[in-house]
């Protein structure tokens, strides 16, 4: 079975993908740490090939395989190309291969409003989006899957991309207008939730901006130098992330302020594997969940990838 890009998408409405993604944070899955391989290419820049595994024991095994071609940007061609391929964990047999840049795309937005569910407070009704690129048109729709969000405010370095996007979202009938660059301060101030996902090396969202009860989503931050929020956001919130040792290891968020001592590792709460299992009961958990802000942070785990995959060729196979 090969599922391309539109079919993937069909394949994983945000419920079922949300529940999929608490699921899989619950079983004993094995998820080896992604390896990372340098390609020589001719005449152009380095390539890198990525592969992201992931199993359940006798149920299903996955692979994700991401090529990196740097050099294709001056040929017009796409930078990154991915698939995943799920195969038999009886038998090894492949069953399926799915366009993995829609999968990864949808999986990334769910985990950010899975947390949503266990992190916002539950009348969390306005939503600041942070970045107008590919992943904020995934990340909105996802947060409004979960939260009954009635006002949309767009903001992004690049005023005309938040304009563009806040139109496309006002074509389909959500209350969405673009925020001017100069006045992000005071979007954030009155939103309940903020969701980043920018490219940015220095913090867009400061601590100090944040009102009582409200929760902060930051997808952006992959690398040890990127980062989206400041030390006083993460010394001032309830700091919860997918997995902690991809998001000790992977993101500025928190490597940098744990390098200035602004906090440390144990400043983490919880993850995923708490949060689904019960064992972390999320804002409900904290001292005063009314006034509490939260904090998530997402780096990505193979299981994600694994549990989207599953989802996506079951749902696929019922239909056909």
């Amino acid at each position: 079975m090969q599922l391309n890009a539109n079919q993937v998408r069909e394949a994983l409405p945000w419920d079922r993908l949300i529940e999929a993604l608490n699921t899989i944070f619950t079983k004993d899955v094995c998820a080896p740490v992604r390896h990372h391989h340098s390609i020589n290419v001719p005449n152009e820049p380095q390539a890198t090939l990525l592969l992201m595994p992931a199993w359940l024991e006798g149920e299903y095994l996955g692979v994700k395989l991401v090529n990196v071609f740097p050099g294709n940007n001056r040929h017009g061609l796409p930078g990154l190309n991915s698939n995943y391929i799920l195969s038999s964990g009886q038998t090894g047999e492949p069953l399926a291969q799915l366009d993995a840049n829609e999968l990864t795309a949808r999986r990334t937005a769910a985990a950010s409003a899975m947390a949503s569910g266990f992190l916002s407070r539950a009348d969390a009704s306005d939503l600041l989006m942070v970045g107008a690129g590919r992943m904020a048109r995934y990340l909105i729709p996802a947060h409004m899957s979960v939260r009954p969000i009635r006002k949309v405010t767009v903001w992004n370095r690049n005023e005309a991309e938040a304009i563009a996007l806040a139109d496309e979202l006002k074509a389909q009938g959500v209350d969405a207008q673009a925020c001017p660059p100069d006045q992000l301060e005071s979007a954030a101030n009155r939103a309940d939730i903020i969701s980043c996902a920018t490219l940015s090396t220095t913090p867009l969202i400061k601590g100090e901006w944040m009102k009582h009860g409200a929760h902060l989503d930051l997808v952006g931050s992959f690398t040890p130098t990127m980062r989206e929020t400041d030390n006083d956001a993460m010394q001032n919130c309830s700091v919860f992330v997918d997995v902690r040792a991809g998001a000790l290891s992977e993101t500025g968020d928190l490597i940098i302020p744990i390098s200035e001592g602004a906090i440390t590792e144990e400043s983490i709460i919880a993850e995923f594997t708490e949060l689904c299992s019960g064992r972390h009961k999320g804002r409900a958990g904290l001292e005063d969940p009314q006034q509490a802000i939260t904090l998530f942070k997402s780096v990505g785990d193979a299981r994600e990838d694994l549990a989207a995959a599953i989802l996506a060729y079951q749902l696929s196979v019922q239909n056909q």
